[in-house]
């Protein structure tokens, strides 16, 4: 039997890293990724495809197979060439794409009413709706009806689609539904005459040489088909997942269609051509560039092309760096995506079966992470700032600071060198350190772990990892006692709140007590560019979500941060801190160029990192602050939230640098688990405007406002921790004033902070006054 070790080895020699132009090391990254989720299993394999248009392209095609094509029944190594079941990605490569085929040949018209061609659709106040607006997805139709419509056949599923209501007006909202498309395909038929598998392969596949794509896949290929769910008693492979899609025979206009990397490669090529490849005309470049032109709702929500994604809550294939408004793509349901930007005209086809062996693998925070690494090989400037963390220091100078000591170490699975490798095997190969044992912060050495975290034991250095998250929250002095120094090599995000800063300091406040030296290897904080921010803590209320009376966002590196807090604690402990090299206070995270590792299990990127101080601060309340879902702390909710106005009247009090969606979501775990929240996502739109504490006030006013009878809003105190400034929050009339009680206060803190301050602000960096 073939082990997943070995198949990763095979694959990576295959995988045949054809770059020039950019350097191969550069999609490293995104490799590891792949190959890192497949060790984790969070998904069985996977085939990467990053490409570029143009005449002169950066790169060659890039090609990347990792993991297994099936697991059950008997597990099988993926492959280049392995054929996937796209899912919704029907919508834009199959259905959209024949749609404008027919526009420009004049058959069929974008702002000509649906009842044009289905006169009974005109019913039930539908006549307004246009083919424009169900690719757009602003039909007002439901995402999905019944499937027992669809199960006597075309004809009376049409009639069952045509007497459907609703929801919206046509053109007032971005509603996502599978059922537009489905009518898209009927549409395709109704006007040309060929069944919609036969159009897309006479006028589509086959001309762009896309040779394994197709509808019902040949019993000759199956055995390339990576198997999904199970249907009948048996995997489904070569057999669409989609159940509506399988109901119409395995045909429809949003579900059904099957492909390969290589395949979608050569279709997003075409478009990034102008709408023709090698010789083979498809589309205009007139109608190419109408298709991809982005639209908004007045709103500035709902970003849309014809039949492609742009900037909307199933935008996360966009990753943090692909820019918003001109870069677009799609997902499926299954687990695939693809991505691309118009301006670079790099590409990203990401393919897997998420729904094998098993069904509930999320794939969204991995697609998002894997654009985000491609982005970031190609559209990075020529010359790239490099920031060297102090653990990169510490290894460079072969360990000298620790030479002939007994150490711990305090760290976590973001604890890494630049090229991955853990602090931990760092220290533990360094010839004149002897690393004697290890801590863990909350959420333990995975940093995975939700609540109470065990002691554990390393086996591949042998070493005792002891919780200061478990039975105890401080280091017990014996187990410090035999040390020299403790090396602290932690990835904080800035927050107050944010316990990994009050661990540091317990430990410090120990080790003051033993006489151990404290050593802490910098770090960026990835949300220091926003400056401090938010109201000074209650000096006699600190705890373990509020160590020392700082402001919410306290603007330090956890390096500086420990130099304020044993001055301010007048704590006689022996504190180094080894300085990252070329960081300055005002860069993103994106600007260091390092790649962003989860230091908890629910902040995944950035972007949510940027939300913390923003919806952290309703943690504690009667929501769900999107734990147990694909996106935490870019969403809330609650079950009790109704009315469909949340969005609106947050985006009235005009917040800067995000705006909101309604959507509804069910919690997979924690709060309200399995039940069905309806709320708002942020989205960010300027992340250098954000106002992230005042915001998360203005979010608990408006709830407060909105829904005073189910809201516990004294929940919001006891993250604040600042009590005068909570009851200001709720008797303000105007939330955006209440930034003037802590103005003050917030820059004598951040003039308090100068002597323990180790970087340079950058010329971008706000000093607060």
């Amino acid at each position: 039997m073939l082990t997943r070790t070995a198949t990763l080895r095979w694959l990576v020699v295959i995988g045949g890293l054809s770059v020039h132009g950019v350097a191969q090391s550069s999609l490293l990254p995104a490799v590891r990724l792949l190959d890192q989720a497949v060790q984790e299993a969070v998904i069985p394999g996977a085939v990467l495809h990053v490409g570029q248009g143009g005449a002169q392209p950066r790169m060659a095609p890039f090609m990347h197979a990792s993991g297994a094509l099936a697991v059950a029944p008997e597990p099988e190594v993926m492959r280049p060439d392995a054929i996937f079941d796209l899912a919704s990605l029907t919508k834009p490569v199959a259905t959209a794409t024949a749609i404008m085929i027919l526009v420009e040949r004049g058959e069929l018209s974008l702002e000509a009413p649906v009842a044009d061609y289905f006169p009974a659709f005109g019913d039930a106040g539908k006549s307004g709706v246009t083919v424009e607006h169900l690719l757009l997805h602003r039909s007002g139709l439901t995402a999905d009806n019944p499937i027992d419509d669809y199960l006597a056949g075309r004809a009376e599923a049409l009639k069952r689609v045509c007497a459907l209501d609703l929801l919206s007006a046509p053109g007032a909202e971005f509603r996502y539904s599978d059922v537009g498309f489905i009518l898209l395909g009927w549409l395709v038929e109704e006007v040309d005459g060929r069944p919609l598998e036969v159009f897309c392969a006479e006028e589509i596949f086959t001309p762009l040489g896309m040779r394994d794509t197709t509808f019902r896949p040949s019993l000759e290929i199956r055995q390339r088909c990576a198997p999904t769910g199970v249907w009948e008693g048996r995997w489904l492979r070569g057999e669409v997942h989609d159940p509506r899609a399988r109901a119409l025979g395995g045909v429809a206009g949003h579900a059904g269609l099957f492909s390969t990397a290589r395949d979608l490669g050569r279709w997003t090529r075409m478009l990034l051509a102008g709408g023709a490849w090698e010789g083979k005309h498809i589309l205009a470049p007139d109608t190419v560039a109408r298709m991809l032109k982005a639209s908004w709702l007045p709103d500035g929500s709902g970003g849309r092309a014809l039949g492609l994604d742009v900037d909307s809550v199933y935008s996360s294939p966009r990753g943090d760096l692909f820019p918003r408004g001109r870069s677009l793509g799609h997902s499926g349901f299954t687990g695939p995506a693809l991505w691309f930007d118009l301006e670079s005209e790099v590409y990203v086809v990401f393919l897997c079966s998420r729904l094998h062996p098993h069904s509930n693998q999320s794939v969204i925070g991995l697609r998002r992470e894997v654009s985000t690494a491609v982005a970031r090989a190609f559209l990075a400037p020529a010359d790239p700032i490099a920031v060297r963390t102090g653990v990169d220091v510490l290894a460079r100078d072969s360990c000298a600071a620790l030479a002939g000591q007994r150490v711990g170490l305090l760290t976590h699975s973001a604890g890494r060198t630049g090229d991955g490798m853990r602090t931990l095997d760092l220290l533990a190969a360094a010839p004149e350190v002897d690393l004697v044992r290890v801590f863990t912060p909350e959420h333990g050495m995975a940093s995975t772990t939700e609540g109470h975290v065990p002691d554990e034991h390393d086996d591949r250095q042998g070493v005792p990892i002891l919780s200061l998250y478990g039975e105890h929250r401080r280091p017990e002095l014996d187990d410090l006692d035999d040390l020299d120094t403790v090396v602290v090599d932690l990835q904080d995000v800035g927050v107050r709140f944010y316990t990994y800063a009050t661990t540091v300091g317990y430990l410090m406040e120990a080790c003051a007590k033993t006489g151990t030296a404290v050593l802490v290897l910098d770090r960026p904080n990835p949300i220091a560019f926003l400056g401090p921010r938010g109201p000074r803590a209650d000096g006699d209320r600190v705890g373990f979500i509020s160590y020392q009376p700082t402001p919410v966002a306290h603007g330090l590196t956890l390096g500086e941060l420990c130099l304020y807090f044993r001055s301010e604690l007048g704590l006689e402990v022996d504190l180094q801190v080894v300085a990252m090299e070329g960081w300055m206070r005002d860069m993103s995270w994106e600007d260091t160029g390092l790649p962003w590792r989860n230091p908890s299990p629910n902040l995944r990127n950035t972007r949510q990192a940027l939300l913390y101080p923003m919806v952290g601060l309703l943690e504690g309340c009667n929501l769900s602050v999107g734990r147990g879902c694909d996106e935490p702390f870019e969403q809330f909710g609650a079950p009790w939230i109704t009315g469909g106005t949340l969005a609106a009247d947050l985006n009235d009090l005009g917040l800067p640098g995000v705006r909101f969606v309604d959507i509804e979501f069910t919690p997979r775990s924690s709060r309200f688990k399995g039940e069905v929240c309806a709320g708002v996502h942020l989205v960010v739109t300027d992340e250098r405007q954000l106002t992230p504490v005042l915001s998360g006030l203005a979010l608990a006013w408006q709830l407060d406002r909105g829904y005073s009878r189910s809201f516990r809003t004294e929940q919001v105190d006891d993250r604040l921790v600042n009590h005068g400034v909570w009851e200001s929050m709720r008797r303000a009339s105007d939330p955006l004033g209440l930034g003037d009680s802590w103005a003050g206060e917030l820059a004598a803190y951040w003039l308090s902070t100068e002597p323990f301050r180790l970087y340079s602000d950058g010329p971008q960096f706000v000093v607060p006054r």
